[in-house]
């Protein structure tokens, strides 16, 4: 699958959203899944896995940083991009930025996030100046993926 076309980033996006459903159903964490692509292959695709791992870090784009690099067996994910189904964490970001990934696409708002009881607000606006980012980061609104917010939410 290349991930050069608005439809293969929306299908990719889903794919993350549906990741996060699976972790709702699992218990095992929030309501967040991620997927990480280079070169149209995907090296990893995770959830949330906090309350699984007992490990805070264990957020689904940490998860799959994780995975990809091992996959890679190199921590440089240069050239490689995360899908995620919501906009990352301050912490998530910076596991991305560190890594190297060069591409970050999100479904989800902090909006959504927040109302689903995740309040990151304080942490973002400490990077509320994106300009110093070496990486390019897009919100992809996709309709119909506020499902695992949503079945969290519900919980």
């Amino acid at each position: 699958m290349t991930t050069d076309s608005k439809e293969n980033t929306e299908a990719l996006l889903k794919m993350a959203c549906q990741e996060a459903e699976r972790g709702v159903e699992s218990d095992d964490g929030g309501p967040f899944g991620a997927l990480v692509v280079k070169n149209g292959r995907i090296l990893a695709i995770g959830h949330n896995e906090v309350l699984l791992t007992n490990d805070p870090t264990a957020h689904a784009e940490v998860t799959v940083i994780r995975r990809a690099a091992a996959a890679l067996g190199h921590w440089n994910l240069a050239g490689c991009e995360l899908y995620t189904s919501c906009k990352p964490c301050p912490m998530c970001l910076g596991a991305a930025l560190w890594s190297g990934i060069e591409k970050i696409y999100y479904s989800l708002s902090e909006e959504d996030a927040a109302a689903a009881g995740f309040r990151d607000k304080a942490f973002y606006d400490l990077l509320s100046d994106s300009s110093s980012l070496n990486a390019y980061m897009e919100h992809v609104p996709v309709v119909g993926m506020e499902n695992a917010m949503q079945m969290w939410i519900n919980k």
